[in-house]
């Protein structure tokens, strides 16, 4: 993967600074420090950082047609470019290269914008077509590279990384405040908004074409899920063709010119891509897991098991509580907030893993493609108790539920206080916002009991961050529930959260990240499969557990989803208490802006004490603070 970055003056007669360029491209070296390049032609300017993965020799950006009226710089892989190059070659184009970028150029020479529908990966280019005097920005459709994009003082600046832009002279850094209000609930600010003002990111799976003639970006969706029609050939071929798309997606994540490997959760995913692997690779696949002194959030007894399973090349790392010192990195790579705990380990095991090797596969997108959350059968828990009415569920059963024993951060499977907290907090949200039910950070009333005075008058009429997944969950081109929550997931926590995490933090140590199962083609053939291949008797990726099950060593296939769970609680409790406390309560803190002291307060006891485990809120905090810190 690489690290993009451009500018395009609206007025045709201002000439692109070069200088500005060079300090965009400069800020995102660590997407690609093995080189750079540069095309400046008038209004225009195109720059990027490459990492090497593909073609060492010829590869390097940007790269134009034959006679050089287009030219490209890409951040990604496409990965069925050599049969795309094939057809290409016999419409009479020539390559100079053996990269998978120059087949984009020549597609777009073939079918112009609509040639995002030929490429099979995972991907964002600017494409500066010199006859049309037309910028077109492409996105991949599950969004597993960024693209950032503004438009001040009549130019467009857009790049891999909201940092790129923030080198604009005098670009202002207003914070956007709504964006605050859902990032407190959601624990990432949801695209296409950014914290800034007037910067915005531009969605999965859509298309962005700027003329000079009319210098209004035009933005179109180019792909979207289908759930309906369900598959209706027989179920030994329907297996047989999951096993095989699922396999072919492995195997041409395998296609590197340098030394690759898998990260290794100990999970159902990342055990079918290993296993996979192994029987693909001539020599040991490297693999490579993150634990924790407290065991028992560690799963690396699990991923041992599997590695053993398949003779790999392993290496492990364990996470000590030294999250505060790591912060400040951190937020320099997300460049807004950002307070999923689990990009904690994904940075040191993304620092371990390039010591050794330059791309990693992964089990990215299984759960939201099979259904891999207990949410997806315990929804329905909810909304009995739901009918309960409210007067008697915020008088009597919540505050019952609230004085139970704080246990963990550990899955609602693995922890029935977690459960019972879960349902009574989600209980005023509606099923069509299944992750805001289960995993937010700040309910509604928490946040404005949290904001002043000040911030209530500011954001005037409340706007509800729960509805931002509703929306997408009654427009779903599904039938059933289970499918729109599925819809949802993979239009909002995927591309908000799970993504963003693995990109930067990878990334920053340029590591280049690969997900089989974010494969589109997977994607699709999942969606359409029944329901109760997904989900059977609380059963979560029914279908993968039983189609893999040959790879699993025993015990693995049915143990629940467990993930990157961070033992924030008790870190609050102890290590962290005292630098956390100075951080958020100090006279410069920059939330007091926003918040009231007093309620931070509260929180810090109620978590010190044990009383409640607000590991995650005060975790959503301090990310907001230092980033406050750093970028306003």
């Amino acid at each position: 993967m690489c690290g993009i970055t451009g500018i395009l003056h609206l007025h045709p007669e201002q000439h692109c600074d070069r200088r500005l360029l060079e300090r965009m491209n400069a800020c995102i070296i660590h997407r690609g420090p093995d080189s750079d390049g540069y095309f400046v032609q008038g209004p225009v300017g195109l720059a990027m950082r490459r990492l090497a993965i593909i073609d060492l020799n010829t590869g390097d950006q940007p790269i134009s047609n034959e006679d050089k009226s287009v030219w490209i710089i890409f951040n990604g892989e496409i990965f069925n470019f050599p049969d795309l190059r094939a057809q290409l070659e016999k419409k009479g184009h020539s390559f100079k290269t053996n990269t998978d970028t120059e087949a984009i150029v020549h597609l777009y020479e073939e079918y112009g914008t609509d040639c995002v529908q030929y490429l099979r990966g995972q991907f964002a280019f600017a494409i500066w077509d010199v006859a049309r005097d037309r910028l077109f920005l492409a996105r991949d459709r599950l969004g597993q590279i960024p693209v950032y994009y503004a438009v001040y003082n009549n130019t467009f600046y857009f790049g891999s990384e909201l940092k790129t832009i923030l080198q604009a002279p005098d670009f202002p850094r207003e914070v956007n405040l709504y964006s605050i209000h859902h990032y407190l609930t959601l624990m990432y600010i949801p695209d296409p908004e950014t914290a800034f003002e007037g910067i915005r990111k531009l969605p999965p799976a859509h298309t962005l074409v700027l003329d000079l003639a009319d210098s209004t970006p035009r933005i179109d969706c180019y792909w979207d899920l289908n759930y309906e029609p369900k598959w209706t050939e027989p179920e030994d071929e329907l297996r047989t063709r999951l096993r095989a798309k699922i396999t072919e997606a492995v195997r041409i994540r395998l296609i590197s010119d340098v030394p690759l490997g898998a990260h290794l959760s100990g999970g159902i995913d990342s055990t079918i891509v290993v296993g996979l692997m192994a029987g693909m690779m001539s020599q040991p696949v490297k693999t490579f897991s993150i634990g924790f002194r407290e065991e028992r959030y560690s799963e690396t007894i699990y991923a041992r098991q599997i590695a053993e399973r398949f003779g790999t090349d392993h290496h492990e790392f364990v996470l000590e509580p030294d999250a505060m010192a790591l912060l400040s990195d951190m937020m320099g790579h997300f460049d807004e907030p950002f307070a999923d705990p689990a990009a904690l380990p994904t940075w040191y095991l993304s620092e371990m893993t390039r010591k050794h090797v330059t791309v990693a596969l992964n089990g990215d997108g299984g759960d939201e493609a099979f259904a891999g959350y207990a949410r997806y059968y315990a929804d329905p828990l909810v909304d009995l108790y739901r009918m309960v009415p409210s007067f008697i569920r915020h008088g009597l059963t919540d505050p019952v539920i609230k004085r139970l024993p704080v246990q963990s951060e550990r899955p609602m499977e693995q922890s029935y206080t977690a459960a019972l907290r879960g349902l009574a907090r989600g209980a005023d949200v509606p099923h069509s916002a299944s992750k805001a039910r289960w995993s937010m950070y700040f309910q509604e009333k928490e946040k404005w009991a949290l904001y002043n005075e000040e911030t209530r008058a500011a954001l005037g009429n409340k706007r509800v961050s729960a509805d931002l997944y509703s929306h997408s969950f009654r427009n779903a081109r599904a039938r059933n529930r289970v499918d729109r929550t599925l819809y949802t997931d993979i239009h909002h926590y995927l591309p908000g959260a799970l993504l963003p995490k693995v990109d930067r933090m990878s990334m920053a140590h340029s590591l280049e990240a690969r997900s089989p199962f974010l494969d589109h083609e997977v994607m699709e053939l999942a969606a359409r499969l029944p329901v109760n291949w997904k989900i059977r008797r609380r059963v979560t990726k029914w279908i993968l557990r039983d189609l893999f099950k040959d790879l699993m060593p025993p015990g693995i296939e049915k143990r629940p989803k467990s993930g990157f769970s961070v033992p924030l609680g008790p870190w609050l409790q102890d290590e962290l208490y005292e630098p956390a406390r100075s951080l958020l309560l100090s006279n410069d803190s920059r939330t007091r802006v926003y918040f009231r002291p007093s309620e931070i307060e509260r929180l810090l006891q109620e978590n010190k004490s044990g009383r409640d485990n607000h590991g995650k809120r005060l975790w959503a905090l301090l990310n907001l603070e230092v980033w406050l810190r750093k970028y306003v």
